[in-house]
């Protein structure tokens, strides 16, 4: 299914919300989900990425980046880790970063220069091919997120009261 970029930046956040992740991985999450799909990568990565919560991936990758950043100095920051099973997810966070990154996997291991004071360079994109069965899955997780509908739930203040409508 086509789908715009945004769209698919925040059912892949809220599919990670809805996974269990916290909100900043989850938001981080969304954002590397859409360069993922840019790029042409593999989809299952992301469903793997899923369905490894509320452990893996989504927590450790943004984690890794966060810490060589943190360790570096200057214009150039280097930095090697272990990007487990899903090399093309940790890419596509890198990809998602504001600044340039050159990155090199070998194995399970990714070599990565960090030019922080450099932009990136965006082109506009108007539609992103999400697959049929990864939406189904994000949109299953990301309902997780939703309050059940009941007579208690409402009396919470849970659905649209009747100024809402207005």
């Amino acid at each position: 299914m086509k789908c715009s970029a945004n769209e698919v930046l925040t059912l892949a956040a809220k599919a990670a919300r809805g996974a269990g992740a916290p909100p900043a991985q989850a938001v981080g999450f969304g954002a590397a989900a859409l360069c993922h799909l840019i790029a042409g990568r593999a989809p299952e990565s992301l469903r793997t990425a899923l369905d490894e919560l509320p452990e893996g991936a989504i927590l450790r990758l943004p984690l890794h980046i966060s810490m060589t950043l943190e360790d570096g100095e200057g214009s150039e920051i280097k930095g090697t880790f272990d990007v487990g099973t899903l090399p093309d997810l940790a890419e596509s966070y890198l990809e998602a970063k504001p600044f340039q990154t050159v990155a090199m996997i070998e194995g399970s291991t990714l070599s990565v220069t960090m030019f922080p004071h450099q932009p990136r360079p965006r082109r506009p994109v108007l539609r992103v091919n999400l697959p049929d069965d990864l939406a189904n899955h994000m949109q299953t997780l990301a309902a997780r997120l939703l309050v059940p509908e009941s007579d208690a739930s409402r009396l919470s203040g849970a659905g649209a009261g009747l100024t809402d409508n207005d």
